[in-house]
C-alpha cells in the first residue's frame, strides 16, 4: 500500500507500523533516527560521507523527511476513506510551489530534528541543503502560486482534499538576461530524481484520442486516428498541513504513449520509430504553457488541458465509486473547483462519464454535474478568457463536441423561452463563437455548467457580473460570489522572514501562524519606540540578506541603506512596468539637471517573465536594463538611483526578495489585475504600497487604513468612462516631464547602439492610443512617489505606518479564503487525523 492511494481492498491499517505511528504522535522531534540521514546518504547513493555532493546530501535529507511524514500520510488517506468524507478535488494547470523541503520542514515542526541529523556530517551546511533543491517548474505566475497557497490551507485546515495538475518535465522556461534582453532556456528542474514524488505506475489512467501525434523537425502534429489513446502516469506529492497533522495530496499526471518502446521496429532497424511514439506523446507534458502564438502551440496547450480533464475525472469517479456510493449522491460527496477556465472541459467530460458510461438520463447527469463542479474566474482581460476552435474539438475528442452542443442547444431554447426575440443575448450567450472562427468560448461552458462563478477580490467579482458576464449574472444571479484570495502565513512570513516572524512571535505568541487575524495585536505597538527599533532591524536583516544573496548570484552590488522599491510580477503592459520605468527615466532626468536635488537614494528592483511570443514585453525588460545600465554609467546617479532587474523570478527569489522590499509596486490600470496576491506577500512583509484602486489593493488599504497607501490614479469606472476620448497625445503636449521621458527614450538615449529599437513602445503608447493609459496616470504616479521619499526620511512615521500594514494583513490569508470556499462552495467540513 502507499501514500495517498485510495483503493478498495485491505485497509490502510493493516501495513501501518503503530508504534513508528505513536511515536510520531507522541511528538516530531522523538521519532528521527539519528542515522536517518547518514543511511539515506550511503545506501540512495553508494557514496561515502565525504564524497556526497550537495545533491545527494539534499536528497538523503528530504527522503529522511518522506520517510518522518509517510505514515501519516497513509494515516490521513485512511482516516478520509473511513469517514467517507466530502472532497474537494482543485483542478488547475499550474501549482508553483516552490522548494519542498524547506516547507514541510516548517510545517512539521521538526527543524530542529533536520539539524541534529546533519550534525553527523562536518562538511554539512544548513543552507547548502536547501539551495540544492530548485524550484519545482509547474507554475508560472499568480495562478499558480495561489494554487500552492491553497493546497497548503486545504491541509492546514483538515478539509479531504486532492490537487490535480501535470507534471511538467521542462516548467516554463529559465529566464536569462544577455544583451539586456530576455533569453530563455529549458527549465530542467527534473534533471535528478525528485525525492518528494511517488509514482503510481499501477494507477495509469488510458485518455481515448480521436487522432495520433506525429514527430516533424521536431514539432508535434496530429492526424486523425480512431484507435489512438494516451496513458497517463500519476506521481504523488504530499502536501503538508501546518502542525503535521493532516497530510493531502497533489497528484499529477505525466503523459506516455500505450507502447513505451515498440522492440519490432528497433530490430528492424527502425531505431527512432521505435521511440518517435512515446517522444510525442511526452510532448504533452513536457513544457508548461506551449507558445500559443502557433497553432501547433494551439493544439498542444488544447491537449494538455484534455489530458489534465480527463485523468482527473477518471481518478475522481473511481475513488468516489470505490466507496460504493450511489451516481447521485455524487455531489454530496464531491466537489470539484476548476481553477480558469483551463480544465473547463470538465463539464462536457463528465457529462459523458455520467451518460455514458454510468446511463443516467440527460436531465440527471445535467443535474448532477451542475452541483459538482465551480468555476473561479481570474481575468478580465479578453485574450485571456480562453476560446478553443471546434475544430480542435473535432480533432481530438469529437464526443466532447456533440455533447458541448447538445449543452448548448438545451441552454439556448431557455435563453430564447426568457427572451424571444433577443438575437444578441442569443449571440452573447451561446457556448459557440460562429465568428469569425468557429470556437468553443470556455468561459461561457463554465459559467453555464457549473453552481458556482467566483471572482477573487470585491471590485473584480463586481466586474465579473457587471461588464464580463451581465447576461450570464441576470440568468443565474445565485451562481456569481465573491472569494477574496489570499496567501499561506506559513511560506510568506514564517518561512520568509524569521526576522520579523519571531518578532511577532516573540510580542503576541506563536498563535498568529494558523490564524493570521491574531496579527491585529501589533497595531496596538505601531507607537511603542523599542518594537518600532526591532522592527527596522528586522526590515534591515532582511534586506542585507537579500543583498548578500544579489552579489553572490549575479554580481551585482545594492545597498540596503537605500529604499528597496520592487515590481516583482509577470511582465505585462497592464500590469504596467512601463510606467514604473517612465516615472524612474523623469527622477533620473532631474538628477542630471540638479545633482544636488533632495532625494532620498533608492534601488528599484524589477523581476518577472515575459511569455516567450510577447514582443512588447521582451522590449519593457529590454528597456528596464537599458535604463539601469545608462544611471549606473553615470557618475552623478551613483548613491542616489539604481536599477536592477533580478532573472528568472519564481517562489525562492520571491521568499528572499518581498521580506527586503520597503515599497511595493501595484500599479496595474484600475479594472484589470483580478486580485494580486503579490501585494498581499508585500503587506505581510511590512512594505508600503503604491499604487492603483485595483484587485485586492482597494480592500487591503480599507483593512489598513488609505492613510497608510499611495494611492493614486483613475478608478476603474474613470478607466472605462474616458475610453471613448482619451488622447495619450495630450498628456505628451501638455506635461513636460512626460514629453522630457518620452523623447530620452525615442531619441535613442538609452539605446543609441541600437537607434529605432523601442519604437514599438511609441507605437503602443502615442499611435495606438495607449491602451492601458500610462501616460493618463503618470503625473499622479509621480506626485504619489514623491510622497513615497518624504516619508521615508521620517524614520518614526515610516515604520509606524509600515507595522499597521503586517499588523491589518491578516484578512489575506488563504486560511480565511479556504474557509470561504469549503463553507460557501463546497459544503466541506474538516476531517482531523487523530
Amino acid at each position: 500500500m502507499t501514500p495517498g492511494r485510495a483503493t478498495a481492498g485491505r485497509p490502510i491499517s493493516d501495513e501501518v507500523d503503530r508504534n513508528s505511528l505513536e511515536r510520531y504522535q507522541r511528538g516530531p522531534l522523538e521519532v528521527g533516527q539519528t542515522d536517518s540521514y547518514d543511511r539515506h546518504v550511503v545506501f540512495d547513493h553508494a557514496v561515502s560521507l565525504e564524497q556526497a555532493s550537495h545533491r545527494e546530501r539534499f536528497e538523503a535529507v528530504a527522503r529522511s523527511l518522506r520517510d518522518l511524514l509517510t505514515q501519516r500520510w497513509l494515516l490521513t488517506e485512511q482516516t478520509y476513506e473511513s469517514a467517507n468524507a466530502k472532497r474537494v478535488y482543485y483542478l488547475s494547470m499550474e501549482f508553483l510551489i516552490g522548494r519542498t523541503l524547506i516547507h514541510n520542514i516548517i510545517n512539521m515542526g521538526v527543524e530542529q530534528l533536520v539539524r541534529e541529523d546533519l550534525r553527523s556530517d562536518p562538511r554539512q551546511d544548513w543552507t547548502e541543503v536547501i539551495d540544492s533543491e530548485p524550484d519545482a517548474g509547474l507554475g508560472n505566475g499568480g495562478l499558480g502560486r495561489l494554487a500552492a497557497c491553497f493546497m497548503d490551507s486545504l491541509a492546514t485546515l483538515a478539509i479531504p482534499a486532492m490537487g490535480y495538475g501535470l507534471r511538467y518535465d521542462y516548467g516554463i522556461f529559465r529566464q536569462e538576461i544577455k544583451n539586456r534582453n530576455q533569453v530563455e532556456y529549458p527549465d530542467r528542474w527534473l534533471n535528478y530524481p525528485d525525492p518528494w514524488e511517488v509514482s503510481r505506475p499501477r494507477e495509469v489512467i488510458k485518455v481515448p484520442l480521436a487522432c495520433s501525434f506525429q514527430l516533424q523537425n521536431g514539432t508535434l502534429h496530429a492526424e486523425p486516428d480512431k484507435h489512438s489513446h494516451l496513458f497517463g502516469i500519476p506521481y504523488d506529492r504530499p502536501v503538508v498541513g501546518y502542525g503535521g497533522g493532516n497530510i493531502n495530496t497533489l497528484r499529477l499526471w505525466s503523459a506516455t504513449s500505450p507502447d513505451f518502446f515498440d522492440f519490432g521496429e528497433f530490430s528492424s532497424g527502425d531505431f527512432v520509430g521505435a521511440i518517435v511514439d512515446r517522444m510525442a506523446a511526452e510532448t504533452v507534458t513536457r513544457v508548461l504553457y506551449p507558445d500559443d502564438s502557433t497553432v501547433a502551440g494551439q493544439a498542444l496547450r488544447f491537449v494538455q488541458e484534455y489530458f489534465l480533464v480527463c485523468c482527473s475525472l477518471a481518478d475522481i469517479v473511481a475513488r468516489f465509486r470505490r466507496a460504493e456510493n450511489e451516481w447521485a449522491a455524487l455531489p454530496e460527496k464531491v466537489a470539484i473547483q476548476m481553477n480558469d477556465t483551463h480544465p473547463a472541459m470538465a463539464v462536457a467530460e463528465l457529462m459523458r462519464i455520467l451518460v455514458d458510461e454510468a446511463a443516467l438520463s440527460w436531465d440527471e447527469a445535467w443535474d448532477i454535474t451542475v452541483r459538482t463542479l465551480a468555476y473561479t474566474n481570474h481575468t478580465l482581460l479578453p485574450e485571456a478568457l480562453e476560446k478553443w476552435p471546434v475544430r480542435l474539438f473535432e480533432l481530438v475528442c469529437p464526443r466532447l463536441l456533440e455533447i458541448t452542443y447538445e449543452i448548448n442547444r438545451r441552454f439556448l431554447e431557455r435563453v430564447r423561452h426568457h427572451h424571444p426575440g433577443d438575437d444578441a443575448k442569443i449571440e452573447r450567450t451561446s457556448l459557440i463563437e460562429e465568428l469569425p472562427l468557429r470556437q468553443v468560448r470556455m468561459a461561457n461552458f463554465a459559467v453555464v455548467g457549473t453552481h458556482s462563478t467566483n471572482g477573487v477580490s470585491a471590485i473584480h467579482s463586481d466586474l465579473v457580473r457587471k461588464q464580463l458576464m451581465p447576461d450570464f449574472a441576470e440568468m443565474f444571479p445565485e451562481r456569481f460570489n465573491n472569494k477574496t484570495n489570499g496567501v499561506t502565513p506559513r511560506r510568506w512570513l514564517l518561512l520568509a522572514n524569521p526576522a520579523l516572524a519571531n518578532l511577532i512571535t516573540e510580542s503576541i505568541g506563536t498563535g498568529w501562524v494558523s490564524d493570521l487575524t491574531l496579527l491585529r495585536k501589533i497595531v496596538r505597538l505601531a507607537e511603542d519606540s523599542a518594537f518600532q527599533a526591532r522592527f527596522r532591524q528586522a526590515k534591515l536583516t532582511a534586506k542585507t540578506r537579500f543583498a548578500d544573496w544579489l552579489k553572490s548570484a549575479t554580481g551585482q552590488i545594492i545597498d540596503p541603506a537605500t529604499i528597496f522599491d520592487c515590481q516583482v510580477k509577470r511582465i505585462h503592459e497592464y500590469k504596467r512596468q512601463l510606467l514604473n520605468v517612465l516615472h524612474i527615466i523623469i527622477l533620473y532626468d532631474c538628477l542630471r539637471r540638479d545633482p544636488n536635488l533632495e532625494l532620498p537614494p533608492r534601488t528599484f528592483l524589477f523581476a518577472g517573465k515575459a511569455a516567450p511570443a510577447y514582443t512588447l514585453a521582451k522590449l519593457i525588460i529590454r528597456l528596464i536594463n537599458e535604463v539601469g545600465a545608462k544611471i549606473e554609467a553615470d557618475p552623478t546617479m551613483r548613491q542616489r538611483l539604481k536599477v536592477v532587474f533580478v532573472p528568472n523570478y519564481g517562489v525562492t527569489l520571491a521568499e528572499r526578495l518581498i521580506p527586503a522590499s520597503d515599497v511595493s509596486e501595484q500599479i496595474s490600470t484600475a479594472g484589470y489585475e483580478a486580485s494580486g496576491t503579490g501585494n498581499m506577500k508585500f503587506m505581510m512583509n511590512g512594505a508600503l504600497t503604491i499604487g492603483t484602486r485595483d484587485g485586492a489593493t482597494i480592500e487591503m488599504a480599507q483593512e489598513a487604513g488609505e492613510e497608510n497607501f499611495f494611492l493614486f490614479g483613475l478608478t476603474a469606472d474613470q478607466v472605462a468612462s474616458c475610453r471613448g476620448w482619451y488622447d495619450p497625445n495630450w498628456h505628451y503636449n501638455n506635461e513636460p516631464a512626460t514629453r522630457t521621458a518620452l523623447d530620452l527614450i525615442f531619441t535613442n538615449h538609452f539605446s543609441h547602439h541600437e537607434p529605432g529599437v523601442f519604437e514599438p513602445i511609441r507605437e503602443a503608447l502615442l499611435t495606438r492610443g495607449d491602451y492601458f493609459m500610462h501616460l493618463a496616470d503618470l503625473s499622479a504616479y509621480a506626485q504619489a512617489q514623491a510622497a513615497v521619499g518624504s516619508l521615508y526620511q521620517d524614520t518614526e512615521a515610516w515604520t509606524r505606518k509600515a507595522i499597521i500594514n503586517v499588523g491589518c494583513s491578516g484578512r489575506f490569508s488563504s486560511d480565511r479564503t479556504i474557509a470561504e470556499y469549503a463553507k460557501d462552495i463546497w459544503k466541506a467540513n474538516a476531517v482531523l487525523v487523530k
